[in-house]
């Protein structure tokens, strides 16, 4: 529910509760509140912050630590989020008349989006309060009735217990006689609780052992923050057995402190995080330390690049994501120092402190040696790099040779078209000159590497640019560069591979460094490559050119696909069908398939060892991706990330080159991404329905939107359901598009409960067909037509005529085997003028939210 029905149902001029409109504070977590509201009946209000709302239930008998009991917890309509601070009398007569009291309150976090959550009936949940601990779960009920009906119940944790919510009353303000009274009977020894007991902490003699250490020596422990160790960004990872690498996390840097059994978060820059990381000050605590210094890095997620999002989003309160304190380093423990013990001694000890304790806490591994291994396999699992560090040298504070960082970077082949004059000691040239082919230009600058070579490479290099060069450009320089006005230029002479951190607003390398002089290619080659501007006939050929149906924004090149590599590999392992089938498959749609995702921020289903192991959901641009646009956009979040967007043939080829399988983009373009122009119901049928009930159920959504004058199309999923697909034209805001898909869907499900369903649980659709409006919103996506599905068999997601569904058997009927000739074999496309339908939902939805 909106905040609307809350202001529907108060008078404000008569109630002391907070009006809404006020705007929400800024870089605070997700919070939750439980109050004590003695109404017309005594219940607990128990509140969850999702966006700029607190979800809300009334549990009648409130909270139970026991998992096995189950509350009843009625779902009420949303309250704003500063009524979290409300307490007080509500006057007799107003909704809800009765005296209010604050029973707890922290922040709360899960794991994936609460909202998608609550809308398939199960939401899993951890809360950090001062009664309130561990996690818990929400589950719809099955129960008709007037207001959703929940059940509220505790998880199996180490907080589990027989304590009720009645016998944490000792410090409710104003609690009635009876309250007290009630939280006493018969339970003597948890009479008046205030707040849960604290995890029983393991008893260690950590003195003891910490002495063992080399160099270690007693002492006090830090009474606040202290300087950090820092690294030092390398080119490459050390070699040698004498260094650790670890991962180098994407997030923020965190330092402990525990002082007589006080524990104290700081961040790198001694700011106090305490309050904001009630999870990890508690499992700290836990470890029953009565003082330390520990080192770490806070972490959202599995702590990769693509997690940084969710980190920022949950520490400012617009997600609840689950953090983790990723721990690496131990410089105090129990009244002795051990900063001067070897790095893998202080690390052996630290681990065994963490023995036995799960999230938020994880002690952060180490790879010794193999430096390579440990930088390729944090590429792999996409983080940031690795860190480096001496195995044997103490802990001191500031930036180091002892620790060093080696990020992940891209790296690419360009031709050497020119080169810059030395400057100070340095001999021979000062910075070469890079440039890759470019249908256009013939040739485009890509900028210049002044790094990563050795002098008897520099000598090498002097011999191979002397003589033959001039001041006039020989390659088209997009941008004013002082420097390039005395560069020495000549025609392409040898290729050079080279490192870069991105690709900078003028499309050129960022931080490039030397990789190797590629003797092994000519000039000629560049012309094969990902990044060449215009396909040799072979590729082009593979990459057929836009026919028939318009792209609204045409590539600016007819640019070159990447070179497929491992085309043997089994991606369909039931089928036989591999990686070169799937690439033949998307050149052979193409031409119907571009138009369909072009120009749209775009989601994918990649599956690098095929669909039998697993595979995973990308939405955001990553390092490697040439062809592929990065568009910066806004998420829900409020934070700014960079989504896939594909212009033409290429840059989809190079996603599947990426082991791409799946596609799915959002009901918008990347150019207007607040304005919706489709809208798109799943028919997502249960596991006892006819695919003849699905089919009638599309034929009759279709006369229903008719009856809204409202043209719709449609499209088999590949999956079990049907879509029918609704152009928007001109566009209508993303709020107007979600209101009206979900009220369709409603009305759906309220005109014949016995067919259709608008919420996602899975044990109430039996013979129901679930009307899945979910993938109308900002972000949401929905399968392209024309997309592979990653199931057996291979099939395909394809559009269809009304006119063809009665004779349709399945809807993973057309696979990757048939479609391409079912295509050349087809008259006319069923979508054909799908772009030139002008239809809105203006006059259709409520103009209320």
């Amino acid at each position: 529910m909106s905040l609307v029905e809350y202001r529907r149902k108060r008078r404000f001029d008569q109630t002391k509760e907070p009006e809404p409109g006020k705007a929400l504070p800024k870089g605070q977590r997700a919070i939750f509140v439980v109050q004590l509201h003695h109404a017309s009946r005594r219940h607990y209000d128990f509140r969850l912050q999702v966006g700029d709302a607190l979800k809300s239930w009334a549990v009648p008998k409130g909270p139970s630590y026991d998992p096995k009991v189950k509350r009843m917890a009625v779902e009420v309509e949303d309250h704003p989020v500063d009524y979290a601070a409300f307490e007080g009398d509500i006057p007799k007569g107003q909704y809800g008349g009765g005296h209010v009291a604050q029973f707890d309150h922290g922040v709360w976090a899960t794991q994936g989006d609460p909202e998608a959550q609550l809308a398939k009936g199960h939401l899993r949940f951890e809360l950090f309060g001062t009664k309130l601990k561990g996690g818990w779960h929400l589950v719809r009920s099955g129960k008709p009735a007037r207001q959703p009906q929940w059940l509220l119940f505790k998880d199996d944790d180490e907080f589990a217990s027989d304590i009720e919510a009645d016998d944490l009353l000792g410090d409710v303000a104003e609690a009635p006689p009876e309250d007290l009274k009630r939280a006493g009977a018969g339970k003597a020894a948890k009479k008046r609780l205030t707040a849960v007991p604290a995890r029983r902490a393991r008893r260690k003699n950590w003195a003891k052992k910490a002495l063992t250490l080399s160099k270690a020596k007693r002492a006090a422990a830090p009474s606040g923050p202290f300087e950090p160790q820092l690294a030092k960004l390398g080119e490459a990872p050390p070699q040698g057995g004498q260094w650790v690498h670890e991962i180098k996390w994407d997030g923020y840097r965190i330092l402990a402190t525990v002082v007589e059994g006080n524990v104290q978060l700081w961040s790198r820059n001694a700011l106090e995080w305490t309050a904001k990381l009630p999870e990890i000050r508690d499992a700290i605590a836990a470890l029953g330390l009565t003082s330390a210094a520990l080192d770490g890095e806070l972490i959202a997620g599995a702590g990769t690049k693509e997690d940084f999002n969710l980190l920022q989003a949950t520490l400012s309160g617009e997600k609840q994501g689950v953090l983790t304190y990723a721990l690496f380093d131990l410089l105090h423990l129990d009244g002795v120092d051990v900063a001067d013990a070897p790095l893998l001694e202080r690390k052996a000890l630290l681990q065994s402190v963490l023995e036995g304790q799960g999230s938020p806490l994880a002690f952060s591994s180490h790879v010794q040696g193999d430096g390579d291994q440990a930088y390729r396999l944090a590429g792999e699992r996409h983080f940031e790099g690795i860190i480096s560090k001496r195995a044997d040298r103490s802990y001191h504070s500031g930036r180091s040779e002892d620790w060093r960082k080696t990020k992940q970077l891209a790296s690419d082949e360009f031709a050497v078209v020119g080169y810059t004059a030395p400057k100070g000691s340095r001999t021979g040239f000062g910075s070469l000159l890079l440039a890759r082919p470019d249908a256009t230009h013939g040739w485009l600058y890509a900028g210049r590497v002044g790094s990563g070579f050795s002098d008897e490479l520099i000598g090498d290099i002097s011999k191979r640019i002397k003589g033959g060069g001039g001041r006039k450009p020989t390659a088209y320089v997009p941008t004013q560069d002082t420097d390039l006005r005395a560069a020495t230029w000549f025609e392409p002479r040898f290729v050079v591979e080279v490192f870069y951190r991105g690709i900078g607003g003028q499309q050129l390398l960022r931080q490039a460094s030397l990789k190797a002089v590629r003797a092994d290619k000519d000039i000629a080659d560049l012309a094969d490559s990902d990044r060449a501007g215009a396909a040799p006939a072979a590729a082009r050929s593979q990459a057929p050119a836009l026919r028939g149906r318009r792209v609204e924004r045409a590539p600016a090149t007819d640019r070159a696909p990447p070179v497929l590599s491992s085309p043997g590999k089994i991606l369909f392992p039931g089928d036989g069908y591999t990686k070169q089938d799937v690439w033949d498959y998307y050149a052979a749609v193409m031409e119907h398939l571009l138009p369909e995702v072009v120009d749209r921020p775009l989601s994918i289903i990649r599956c690098p060892s095929g669909t039998a192991k697993p595979c995973f959901f990308q939405k955001h641009h990553t390092a490697g991706l040439a062809l592929v646009d990065p568009v910066r956009l806004k998420e829900e979040s409020g934070i700014n990330a960079h989504y896939l967007v594909v212009r033409d043939a290429a840059s989809l080829l190079e996603l599947v080159q990426f082991n791409a399988l799946e596609f799915h983009p959002w009901g918008s373009h990347a150019e207007a991404p607040d304005r919706a122009d489709r809208v798109v119901f799943d028919l997502d049928p249960g596991p006892d329905v006819p695919f003849a009930d699905v089919k009638k159920a599309a034929t009759d959504i279709r006369k229903l939107l008719a009856q809204l004058e409202l043209e719709s199309f449609l499209r088999v999923s590949g999956g079990k359901g049907l879509h029918v697909v609704v152009p928007l034209n001109p566009g209508c805001d993303w709020d107007l598009t979600k209101r009206f898909a979900k009220g369709f869907a409603d009305a759906l499900a309220q005109s014949e409960p016995q067919r259709f369903l608008a919420t996602a649980t899975k044990s109430l659709r039996n013979k129901r067909i679930f009307v899945d409006y979910l993938r109308n919103g900002r972000g949401a996506t929905a399968v392209a037509s024309y997309s592979l599905r990653a199931r057996p068999g291979a099939p395909v997601a394809l559009p269809i005529a009304w006119g063809d569904l009665a004779k349709l058997k399945r809807a993973d009927a057309f696979t990757i085997k048939d479609v391409p000739a079912k295509l050349r074999r087809r008259r006319k496309d069923p979508w054909a003028g799908i772009a030139e339908v002008k239809q809105n939902l203006a006059r259709w939805a409520r103009a209320d939210p």
